[in-house]
């Protein structure tokens, strides 16, 4: 929890420093209250660094497929020339997802990640897939995830402006 509080630190403070007036200067704070509480719920002081950089990659602010991909990186193991992910990497990701609607008291159970582990492997012979796959599977929007690309599509309307007037 320490080193994740100074990597937070040094994030926000360079957020604050390339978007002046935008960052709250407790951002920090807030960020690593929202991981401990998702996290770190029995108060040992320890949270995966993995599990901590699915949380905010989901909130972060880039695209759906940067985000896919970043998922991919972080809990893909390699394997020759190519990096794969496994049914377990892929529980362990949608798990560590999961802690971020449970939150706000919107959790689905264990056997909604194991059907949408089973539902990208379906099909598959091998015991892990490649990043086509995964993202190929990412972008029919499984429901475990639903509550992500609909978060993102909220947050991108925030920015749009229309140049109409109303009577």
């Amino acid at each position: 929890v320490q080193q994740i509080s100074g990597m937070l630190m040094k994030l926000f403070q360079r957020a604050r420093l390339e978007k002046p007036g935008q960052v709250d200067p407790r951002a920090a704070e807030f960020t690593l209250s929202l991981l401990v509480a998702m996290y770190d719920r029995s108060g040992t002081g320890y949270i995966k660094t993995r599990s901590a950089a699915a949380a905010l990659i989901a909130l972060s602010g880039d695209t759906l497929l940067a985000k896919y991909r970043a998922f991919f990186q972080f809990y893909a193991v390699p394997d020759g020339n190519a990096a794969l992910i496994t049914r377990s990497a892929l529980r362990s990701l949608l798990t560590d997802l999961n802690q971020i609607p449970a939150i706000v008291g919107e959790s689905c159970t264990l056997s909604c990640v194991e059907m949408a582990t089973h539902s990208c492997f379906h099909g598959v012979l091998n015991s892990a897939i490649v990043e086509e796959k995964f993202l190929s599977w990412l972008r029919s929007e499984p429901a475990v995830l639903l509550w992500l690309p609909t978060c993102y599509r909220l947050s991108a309307t925030e920015m749009v402006s229309h140049r109409a007037r109303c009577r």
